[in-house]
């Protein structure tokens, strides 16, 4: 698996690290990020316009927005493997 590290919140304390890679193979972006509380779970699941709610498999994750640019890079990192 071709997995690159893209970027790691740069307000970081280095124990709670929201981080982005780009996995260059599955033409992916991979997210760490923090778990939403039960509310704000709750309220995501209640928006959604899937059927249920999130599967185990599947999560939801926060990140700040401090990281957008960190997030763009993956993007594009995975959208020129998608030229090769």
């Amino acid at each position: 698996m071709a997995v690159e590290f893209v970027g790691i919140d740069p307000d970081t304390d280095r124990d709670h690290c929201p981080t982005v890679w780009a996995d260059m193979e599955a033409q992916e972006i991979l997210l760490q990020g923090w778990k939403p509380d039960a509310r704000t779970q709750t309220r995501c699941e209640g928006t959604s316009p899937a059927n249920g709610p999130v599967p185990d498999d599947e999560a939801i994750v926060r990140l700040p927005a401090r990281m957008i640019p960190i997030i763009r890079e993956a993007c594009d990192a995975v959208e020129r493997a998608q030229l090769h």
